[in-house]
């Protein structure tokens, strides 16, 4: 993705993405929550099926029916950002933020 290029909530990308357990780096889909100076805010997206989250499916424009994981939240770079995919519905954004609210409460 270009440098500079503005993310907004409800876009679905492609990022490299470090995973927690390892220093593994993979390109994987995400869901962006914010984006300020650079630094971007998403939320993992899995294809397992078993994981807790919000299900995404082929029909909204995923490749695989996957799950927005919402505990597994973190900050990455724009530069890691390899592509932009699709953008989730309204609907679909009001689940995600009632459900982030709710693990505030």
């Amino acid at each position: 993705m270009k440098f500079g290029m503005k993310f907004n909530f409800g876009q679905v990308v492609l990022a490299e993405v470090q995973y927690t357990d390892t220093f593994e780096v993979k390109t994987r889909p995400a869901l962006i929550l914010f984006e300020e100076q650079g630094n971007v805010v998403v939320a993992g997206i899995t294809s397992n099926l078993k994981m807790k989250g919000i299900s995404l499916t082929k029909q909204e424009g995923m490749p695989k029916d996957s799950v927005i994981k919402l505990n597994y939240i973190f900050t990455i770079s724009e530069k890691m950002i390899k592509s932009f995919l699709f953008n989730i519905s309204k609907e679909k954004k009001k689940m995600i933020k009632d459900e982030l609210i709710k693990k505030f409460e």
